[in-house]
């Protein structure tokens, strides 16, 4: 082979195939990064990293589906609060991670327009020198977490309060029943005089009151039984309508119950899906105040599976709404709103809503609340066709 001399040209390394330059993206550094990017994309975690102009570097499928955003082709290198403009939230976190002298180990959002609730860690990237010159934010999905201890924290406040509910109940049952006999027995011996019976139907009305929150008070704190059968959720929409009407003043709401056809029957107790439905429309005619409407709709769904906790596979469901256009409730009231004994009414127990999650969460459902302040509210109730579940029952 003859010896090259300095003045030949150097020649192009071509591959082992004659005549062919070797392919970009090959070669031991080019596999290292795909295995990279394998990883991260098969990650259970939401992985979002920025560069310190502003530019997306990555993002994951699971921070997509954790955001519920869709992907674009042109997301890398677009600026991060474009590509998450409609998660204002997230924009507010990573926009002050270069400005923060502790970064968060773990800390948790929850992220009101979707109802989720996120852990997340912040971490800077550095360079070579040692400066910032990136950061990244690794998270997970706490929501259902967050059910699951919300349900433990529920049931242990229900055990103690049980027993506190029913010594209650036998040392006030008795009392408030002899004050509104004996307040009836006395209006029927002053019937001459306006101001006395006046006062004594405001004490027989306040004993009732007081003897029906004992009553809903027992309600709460007793363990739900549920007697399971195949029920029709329009049959049970339709008597609570009616049983609703009983509880609070229709005045000139119009209500309109849209079944869809075809809708599956659920396992599930008759009677307590009845309570929930007759609470959650008393409600709307309360707040509606004798006018407006009431939209109650009734529909095939299912119960997405979280990645997170190893479930892939969709569970079919029926989804129940009941939206009115009265006044809806103030956004920091959203979160309190099922808090056993919170109330924005004059008169109530603040136990009607607690009840109805509680018997929501026996049949393996969700309930979630979407309001606009003075455009009316809206409840979303989720339940499983077919319910496994062992908590209450």
């Amino acid at each position: 082979m003859p010896e090259m001399s300095p003045d030949m040209p150097k020649r192009t390394v071509v591959s082992r195939r004659r005549g062919r330059p070797a392919p970009k993206g090959t070669g031991p550094h080019a596999a290292d990064d795909r295995f990279f990017r394998q990883i991260v994309s098969s990650m259970r975690n939401g992985v979002i990293a920025i560069r310190r102009d502003g530019a997306l570097a990555l993002m994951n499928a699971e921070a997509y589906r954790i955001f519920s955003l869709t992907a674009r082709p042109d997301d890398l290198g677009r600026p991060f609060t474009e590509v998450l403009r409609e998660r204002p939230a997230i924009v507010r976190v990573l926009g002050g991670v270069f400005d923060m002298s502790t970064l968060p180990n773990r800390a948790e959002l929850r992220l009101k327009d979707l109802d989720r609730v996120i852990g997340y860690t912040l971490s800077q990237v550095r360079n070579d020198e040692g400066e910032p010159n990136g950061a990244v934010m690794f998270f997970k999905d706490l929501t259902q977490v967050e059910q699951l201890e919300e349900r433990e924290r529920l049931r242990d406040r229900l055990a103690s309060l049980g027993e506190m509910a029913a010594g209650i109940a036998h040392e006030l049952k008795n009392p408030l029943a002899g004050i509104e006999v004996m307040a009836g027995l006395l209006r029927r011996q002053v019937p001459v005089s306006a101001d006395a019976q006046t006062l004594l139907a405001d004490i027989i009305s306040e004993a009732k009151l007081a003897n029906a929150i004992v009553v809903e008070m027992l309600e709460f704190v007793r363990p739900i039984r549920l007697q399971v059968e195949r029920t029709d959720l329009g049959d049970v929409l339709q008597q609570a309508v009616t049983m609703a009407e009983s509880k609070a003043a229709r005045g000139g709401v119009d209500v309109t119950l849209d079944v869809a056809p075809g809708l599956p029957m659920i396992d599930g107790d008759h009677h307590q899906l009845c309570q929930v439905f007759t609470n959650l429309v008393a409600n709307a005619f309360d707040a509606l105040d004798g006018k407006g409407r009431i939209a109650i709709t009734a529909q095939p769904g299912v119960v997405d599976a979280d990645p997170a906790f190893g479930g892939d596979a969709l569970t079919p469901a029926v989804v129940i709404e009941v939206a009115d256009t009265g006044p809806g409730i103030a956004p920091e009231l959203t979160d309190r709103i099922f808090n056993p004994f919170f109330t924005t009414k004059p008169q109530g127990s603040g136990l009607g809503l607690a009840i109805v999650r509680k018997i929501v969460d026996a049949h393996d459902g969700l309930i979630d609340l979407s309001s606009v302040p003075g455009s009316g509210a809206r409840f979303r109730v989720t339940v499983p066709v077919t319910t496994t579940s062992g908590w209450f029952k």
